[in-house]
């Protein structure tokens, strides 16, 4: 049955076809049986023609209905009286209005349909009837006029509703597309902004360190075991981290797994001081309000500011530099203060951006501070040194 309703759908005009031919064959035998003289031959040549409307009402529908309303009129002054052709009118109406073609062509079958049973009934009373009677004839005759344009109506609203419905289906599918692509760069771009904290800063220590371990490893063994030590420990942390962010490029989601570290936060920073102390960094670092817990994205944003903070000041800083990080928990936020006495701002703070002081480190710290809603105010401080003041609020701002 299925593969009928299919075949049936691609050949319409076949279906069509075999119908005008089997409703021709029906009117042919009126015509022959009950039309007699010269009428006979139009009645013959209406009736073909009715037919031949619904084998292309699906083709031509404005035309058949101009069509069939001629031949309408052509029988009421030739006088050929109501056959079964006629019922190509019924199929005609209900063809133009379910096809949703212009407003004149659905008007034009409404106002035919409505008028074709008076007219007929004027043109060929019943005989024998009551004037009541004859006007409940003909509004029983006009029903199915009536009935074929509200249900071709009604199926043109309903396939204009299902067009609307896949039309919105399709647009939802290439809109989830976008967001999807539009996620994942996002999502590759934090991490991108992951691992260049991780390398700048990790990387930098253990430059330090193996320099520092170098310098004294003839004459001081402790401190060149201590050294070498720290080296150890960053790049254990270093390699840690970066499992984990290449772990979420291999699986597209967040690892839960034991192996992978937990994200840093505003409690780490403490330690990352303490490392950077350990480098040979003077850094003095206070904590002023009540400690709480805080977002995560703004605990992670917290301490990469800190971080790239501090891995320029020990790059570009100078020997001599010494820094300060201050944190201060607000009522609606958090607020940053990290500030050098290097040269960095005057000379060569941010290379590999240029000497604008508007690397790609800075940009990062301005995209960080962004997604969770944040200020970030940068530049050279007027003794000399740079600051970074950031302010992290608990709720983004719209």
């Amino acid at each position: 049955m299925q593969r009928l309703y299919d075949f049936l759908r691609r050949h319409p005009t076949g279906v069509d076809s075999f119908g005008a031919l089997m409703l021709l064959g029906f009117s042919m035998l009126w015509v022959t049986q009950d039309v007699t003289g010269p009428r006979q031959l139009i009645a013959a040549g209406v009736v073909l023609l009715l037919c031949l409307a619904i084998a292309l009402r699906r083709r031509a529908p404005e035309r058949m209905l101009v069509l069939t309303a001629v031949l309408g009129v052509v029988q009421l002054v030739a006088d050929v009286e109501v056959n079964p052709a006629d019922f190509a009118m019924l199929v005609v109406i209900y063809t133009v209005s379910a096809h949703g073609g212009p407003r004149w062509a659905s008007r034009l079958a409404l106002v035919g349909g409505v008028c074709a049973a008076p007219l007929a009934q004027v043109r060929w009373p019943v005989e024998n009837v009551s004037t009541p009677g004859m006007v409940f004839f003909t509004v029983v005759m006009t029903v199915p006029f009536v009935l074929a344009w509200v249900l071709g109506d009604s199926m043109r609203t309903r396939r204009a509703y299902f067009a609307q419905l896949e039309e919105r289906a399709r647009r939802l599918e290439k809109e989830r597309e976008a967001q999807s692509k539009v996620a994942v760069a996002a999502e590759r771009a934090r991490i991108a902004r992951e691992l260049h904290d991780v390398v700048a800063h990790n990387v930098s220590v253990m430059v330090v360190q193996a320099d520092g371990a170098a310098y004294v490893l003839d004459n001081s063994p402790d401190l060149a075991r201590q050294a070498l030590e720290t080296i150890s420990g960053t790049g254990r942390q270093a390699l840690a981290e970066m499992r984990r962010l290449l772990g979420i490029l291999r699986t597209g989601e967040p690892e839960d797994s034991e192996d992978y570290v937990p994200q840093p936060d505003v409690q780490q920073i403490e330690d990352l001081v303490e490392q950077v102390r350990k480098a040979g960094l003077t850094v003095d670092f206070r904590v002023e309000g009540t400690p709480r817990p805080l977002p995560s994205g703004v605990e992670l944003t917290a301490y990469r500011i800190v971080q790239e903070a501090l891995t320029n000041t020990r790059k570009h800083g100078g020997p001599e530099a010494g820094a300060s990080v201050r944190l201060v928990y607000f009522d609606d936020g958090l607020g940053l203060l990290v500030e050098d006495d290097g040269r960095g701002a005057a000379h060569e703070l941010y290379e590999d951006g240029g000497a604008d002081g508007h690397g790609h480190g800075l940009i990062g710290m301005r995209e960080r501070v962004g997604m969770v809603g944040g200020t970030l105010d940068a530049g050279p401080r007027p003794g000399g040194g740079f600051r970074i003041s950031a302010l992290l609020p608990l709720k983004p701002s719209t």
